[in-house]
């Protein structure tokens, strides 16, 4: 797809994968506008949007007149998001009124202002549960394990249903644990990766809760990529898939690899999970994702000890503002 020239709304956009794929749009030549609220606990951050060509519009997605921030798009990539599970736990009705009522607006406004746009909505492995099989394919039993997980279920098969009545191209993209520069890492709210970072690059130790559990982490540049090809590959449109990563690793190789990567400064302990979390957990993931390199072309490129690497180098001179 040629984006110079055209017209894009992503929500969310000054949080971490929403930002990235900003600055990746904008270098590509496309009018780039980006709807944050900034909401307590997020992932935004203004940093993020540094040295990009973009037009932020800060607003709550839930308030925002979203008629004119659509008005004209080519493509709408939704990425606005209450991401927390504690927090969904902790707070359900807000979690519903970002992850469902806000989408039903959204859709709504999209409808009056860009009834042909493309629509590609960033969802979650998180409500398929603990897995009973592995790898996980699209077809798996839905079965959420927390409020967060439900709210974000609901608000994707809105969107499935605006493509099944409404003809509009939209596709789904179940995101896994992803990573990279931008990530929030001052504490878990995003991934227990970014807290794992955050404790490299001060030279304390960090956590490893478990420690069996088996991941599949995708680094920023393949997830972004992913976003963009969905969009511009007609075969995707109407479809939901997942997109892994790297080959899985157990939460333990994964702290390994990070203790390897960041030298003799890096150290960490293992612990239990925390009563309150573990109710929660999935357990072991790693996603079956062989749908969506199919039918767009797609691949994971960044092995998780470069992923590792690159993070811990962007982030080392920027620290400051990411805490």
């Amino acid at each position: 797809m040629d984006w110079t020239g055209s017209k894009i709304l992503v929500t969310g956009g000054a949080g971490f994968l929403g930002a990235n794929l900003c600055h990746a749009l904008a270098a590509r030549g496309a009018r780039v506008t980006a709807l944050d609220g900034f909401l307590f606990g997020g992932g935004a951050n203004p940093a993020n949007l540094e040295g990009a060509d973009v037009e932020l519009v800060r607003a709550d997605i839930r308030e925002v007149d979203l008629r004119s921030l659509c008005e004209g798009c080519d493509v709408v990539f939704n990425l606005a998001a209450q991401t927390s599970h504690m927090g969904g736990q902790r707070d359900p009705l807000a979690d519903i009124a970002v992850n469902a009522v806000a989408q039903v607006r959204l859709i709504q406004a999209a409808r009056e202002a860009a009834p042909d746009a493309v629509v590609v909505h960033a969802s979650t492995r998180q409500f398929y549960g603990r897995p009973v099989r592995l790898p996980v394919d699209e077809e798996h039993p839905v079965n959420p394990p927390d409020a967060n997980g439900v709210s974000k279920f609901a608000g994707e098969q809105y969107w499935m249903i605006e493509h099944r009545v409404m003809g509009r191209p939209v596709v789904s993209l179940r995101l896994t644990n992803c990573y990279g520069p931008r990530l929030r890492i001052r504490d878990a709210r995003q991934t227990f990766l970014g807290i794992w970072m955050r404790n490299v690059l001060e030279g304390k130790p960090f956590e490893v809760w478990g420690g069996t559990q088996l991941r599949d982490m995708t680094y920023v540049d393949d997830v972004t990529d992913a976003f963009l090809r969905a969009a511009a590959t007609p075969e995707c449109h109407g479809k939901i898939y997942n997109i892994g990563g790297a080959p899985p690793a157990s939460l333990l190789e994964i702290a390994e690899t990070m203790a390897r990567v960041a030298g003799e400064a890096a150290r960490f302990t293992t612990r239990e999970f925390p009563a309150d979390r573990k109710l929660i957990d999935i357990g072991s993931y790693h996603a079956d994702d062989r749908a969506f390199r199919r039918d767009a072309g797609w691949s994971a490129d960044v092995a998780l000890e470069d992923g590792i690497r690159r993070s811990l180098e962007w982030f080392r001179p920027r620290l400051g503002a990411y805490l």
